[in-house]
């Protein structure tokens, strides 16, 4: 089942890498990023809410004793990551805001270490460490070293939100469905960003339009580019996340979730026209290293008592 985690978590982040550039035609088409955002976590909350009404009510159901912790996760873990990530690229180059960001997976190995206790192996530390020097290749942060206090401030919460939803993801305990919790996670995202979105100002006409976001870019209706980053890079993305986190642990699957940004670059090169370039291409492959170092830590499941002992079955 480790094996089958990392697919889920592979295949998450490949999901997931759509995101940007779907959202660049939701762009270009007259919608500011906030917007966007809103529009995706609302029609995806709505959409898995109906689907799971309609064939799984079950899944919907969670206790009084944990609606705390859905509304956290959906604050923190959901709309938190993006709207801060947006904030953050406002006042900072995008590399840098990247780069801040997806520390999440240090941030998430110095959590279990510093405050669950428990001693992940040395292949957790190394490939974490490693997918965040290859995003700094990617991202080649050294063009722009110049930093904002208030963006700096922004992107490191975007971080920590990362690290929360990661955390979050490994231990929602068994009271609350998976499904369930993305659905109403991605809900009350929308829900908590409509002060910051203002959605009765939305232009609702751009979803009718066709656009080319940039020159040599393809040309698809913003309809379907929206339908797709719900489906597929918001719906589909947090249900293999979450389920590969719970295979893989908060850690390693932070880690492996880090190769987004690589996907994120090919699916930007295919569909909106922008290059890789040398950089991009290996610090892409240090990123995989890291990851597929990472993945290793998954052979043995740390102890609370300091040892180590070997995984049989699957955590869940």
């Amino acid at each position: 089942m480790r094996r089958a985690g990392l697919v889920l978590a592979l295949g998450s982040s490949s999901c997931f890498a759509f995101s940007g550039p779907m959202a660049k035609y939701l762009v270009a088409a007259g919608l500011t990023p906030i917007e966007a955002v809103w529009a995706r976590m609302a029609a995806a909350g709505l959409l898995l809410l109906a689907v799971l009404a309609a064939v799984r009510p079950g899944a919907l159901r969670v206790p009084r004793s944990r609606w705390p912790f859905v509304a956290l996760y959906a604050v923190m873990a959901v709309a938190g990551v993006q709207s801060l990530y947006f904030a953050a690229i406002t006042r900072l180059p995008v590399g840098i805001a990247l780069l801040l960001v997806y520390l999440a997976p240090v941030m998430v190995a110095a959590w279990v270490r510093l405050v669950r206790g428990i001693r992940l192996p040395r292949a957790a530390y190394a490939g974490a460490v490693l997918a965040v020097a290859g995003l700094g290749v990617v991202a080649e942060v050294w063009h722009d070293l110049r930093l904002d206090g208030l963006g700096l401030g922004l992107g490191l919460l975007a971080g920590a939100c990362s690290a929360g939803y990661f955390l979050m993801n490994d231990s929602f305990g068994d009271e609350v469905h998976p499904l369930g919790l993305i659905a109403w996670g991605m809900a009350g995202a929308a829900v908590a960003l409509i002060p910051f979105a203002r959605p009765w100002d939305l232009r609702w006409e751009a979803f009718t339009v066709s656009v080319t976001p940039a020159a040599g870019a393809r040309t698809l209706p913003v309809l379907a580019a929206f339908l797709w980053m719900v489906v597929i890079a918001s719906v589909v993305a947090y249900v293999l996340g979450v389920n590969a986190v719970r295979r893989l642990s908060a850690a390693v699957g932070a880690t492996v979730a880090s190769l987004e940004v690589v996907g994120g670059a090919v699916a930007a090169w295919g569909l909106v026209g922008e290059g890789m370039g040398g950089f991009q291409v290996a610090g892409g492959a240090v990123m995989l290293s890291g990851a597929l170092l990472a993945q290793t830590a998954t052979r043995r499941r740390p102890s609370r008592q300091g040892g180590d002992k070997e995984v049989i079955s699957p955590a869940r």
